[in-house]
């Protein structure tokens, strides 16, 4: 009979063929920690299934659980649903985990009994590993900054994919909600650090890949409304009081249905990329800002960038 894992690694993934085949070889690749690998595949119409039965095949370790596309939060309920570890390691399609990042935490959180969950630093990239910039939240202030109720003062983990946390207090605490389309990894980090210490390893162990169509603001509106319903949420946990009628208004907000990316939303997301690699090198940033002005025209900065870019 197989020991159960000690560590349950969540990931959700939807046509992620291109990008997510290193992303599974860096979590198999992990090094002193007995995990299991469970994917969601939301309902992928690209070459995604037939990656992970060949994954699955040949490395036991790998559980695959297929389902309709019904988005992030609803993938990773079932997910951890069927998570046998004692700890849940939350990991994206097309990122990459150093080989020491699991074993890290998990020796971290051991340590620290108070500790409801972990994270580490990212690193952020492009898909051909162009650094873009770093992001470690600062160890003595990640509690804080989760529970306070000031929207600009909130702050979480360096990365949704960064975090380890207890699956015992997860379910404590009601884990994921599906009221939460978006920002459903800030609500739960809300709740677990109400009942204990979010611990920060300064270190980067987890490279997060940024593509002009993930870093896109088209759901910017959506995102902040449910940022507010969570601190809504967490004001009436802590009077005691219901949340009932605050997660019904949350889950009345989805992706709107008819929006649709704009060539300008492809342009200012290609020039953010490409401000961030000005920088580490000018001639890749310059390749950026090209296609940023190809994309839209209209987008003068990227022009202007385009033609001083040496």
């Amino acid at each position: 009979m197989n020991k159960k894992p000690d560590i349950s690694v969540v990931m959700s993934v939807y046509n992620g063929a291109k990008y997510f085949h290193r992303t599974i070889i860096s979590i198999l690749n992990q090094k002193y920690v007995n995990l299991e690998l469970i994917v969601v595949d939301d309902g992928s119409t690209d070459e995604t299934g037939l990656i992970l039965d060949t994954f699955k095949n040949k490395d036991q370790r790998v559980k695959i659980i297929s389902q309709n596309n019904r988005g992030l939060t609803h993938a990773l309920i079932k997910g951890c649903e069927h998570a046998q570890g004692k700890y849940i390691a939350r990991h994206d399609a097309g990122d990459i985990s150093a080989k020491d990042r699991l074993i890290k935490q998990f020796e971290k959180i051991k340590q620290n009994p108070g500790a409801t969950f972990v994270s580490c630093g990212t690193r952020f990239q492009t898909p051909n590993d162009e650094y873009l910039y770093e992001v470690i939240s600062d160890p003595q202030t990640a509690n804080s900054c989760l529970l306070t109720l000031d929207l600009k003062n909130l702050k979480g983990p360096s990365h949704h994919g960064s975090t380890l946390f207890s699956k015992e207090m997860y379910k404590r605490v009601g884990g994921y909600r599906t009221a939460f389309y978006f920002a459903q990894d800030l609500d739960l980090w809300i709740r677990l650090a109400e009942h204990g210490r979010h611990i920060v390893i300064p270190e980067i162990l987890y490279n997060a890949t940024v593509t002009a169509q993930s870093i896109s603001g088209q759901y910017r509106k959506e995102q902040i409304k449910l940022a507010r319903y969570a601190i809504k949420c967490a004001q009436l946990r802590r009077k005691g009081l219901d949340e009932s009628d605050v997660l019904e208004k949350a889950g009345d907000i989805r992706k709107p249905f008819l929006r649709r990316r704009t060539r300008l939303d492809q342009a200012k997301a290609l020039y953010f990329i490409g401000s961030c690699l000005k920088n580490n090198c000018n001639l890749k940033a310059k390749k950026y800002f090209q296609q940023a002005f190809l994309s839209f025209p209209f987008h003068f900065k990227s022009g202007i960038r385009w033609l001083i870019s040496k």
